[in-house]
């Protein structure tokens, strides 16, 4: 009922009330600068799942963990930024639109990118491969429904109302934020056991990418002179990954639970994560 009904509800409010605070010209200032853009794909396509599979031979040599785990692990990378990393950037005073276009693109193009690493992670730690095929029109009406249109609606809302939009904005970026939390809570309550059976083996794991993550997604942001503001959206957009999707992979056309809790885990230990990291940038002007 959580992960089915309420999120996307939650979520695709959320994403209005971003909208109300943006304008077109965001994107198209995306579009005219796409250096911040393309060093945001190519982090997210290419360096997460390389780092991934780094991470699961690197646990190889100091203990035995379970193949299927890191197979997990690799799944959960392979799946795009999800639309909860453009909340937190949002709330980060971030660069929303940059977050919004890379989530948008990188969910269009994992319909071509995701089997190919989840078959390769499951042929390097699980030494076989399965046909992986996402319903491409299922997907992308998905996304559209949870992101795209209600962003829309908000920023024509902005369009025609100008006045009322900016006054209503922060109350509901709240009422989104408090949504959000009780959705987290329920999401820990229904999936408790599971995460108590498994926390001690895979919440290291699943930590240990998430860190690295957004960390070597920062600095490789900066790095290559992208602005505060840009290196905290693609920040978020590596380290928040759309674990609704990698479960669904995992039950729906894998079929093996095991394969879906380190996504599960890793979805409640990036909001611990993002939290902290939120909460040192409230005493950081940017």
């Amino acid at each position: 009922m959580i992960a089915q009904v309420i999120l996307p509800l939650s979520l695709a409010f959320i994403m209005f009330s971003m909208g109300l605070a943006l304008v077109v010209d965001d994107f198209k200032k995306v579009s005219r600068f796409p250096k911040a853009f393309i060093i945001g794909l190519l982090l997210q396509i290419i360096m997460l799942p390389a780092l991934a599979i780094g991470l699961g031979y690197f646990w190889q040599l100091f203990q035995t963990p379970d193949p299927t785990i890191l197979a997990g692990l690799v799944i959960l990378a392979a799946c795009p930024g999800g639309v909860t990393s453009n909340m937190m950037t949002h709330l980060a005073k971030g660069d929303t639109a940059l977050s919004i276009s890379l989530t948008a693109v990188t969910s269009l193009l994992s319909l071509l990118t995701l089997p190919f690493v989840v078959n390769l992670g499951l042929d390097l730690f699980l030494e076989r491969e399965l046909n992986v095929a996402l319903p491409i029109g299922k997907t992308v009406l998905g996304i559209f429904l949870i992101t795209t249109f209600p962003v829309a609606i908000g920023m024509l809302i902005h369009h025609k109302k100008k006045d009322w939009a900016i006054k209503f904005e922060p109350k509901a970026k709240l009422i989104a934020s408090i949504l959000f939390a009780l959705t987290v809570l329920g999401a820990i309550a229904q999936n408790w056991t599971l995460l108590m059976e498994s926390y001690q083996t895979v919440a290291p794991m699943a930590l240990s990418l998430n860190l690295i993550t957004m960390v070597l997604a920062y600095l490789a942001a900066k790095a290559l002179g992208l602005v505060e503001r840009q290196g905290r959206a693609i920040l978020f957009e590596c380290g928040f990954q759309n674990g609704t999707l990698a479960i669904t992979v995992a039950l729906t056309f894998l079929g093996e639970e095991a394969l879906m809790i380190p996504g599960a885990i890793y979805s409640l230990i990036m909001f611990v994560t993002g939290g902290i990291y939120l909460a040192i940038l409230a005493k950081k002007p940017i």
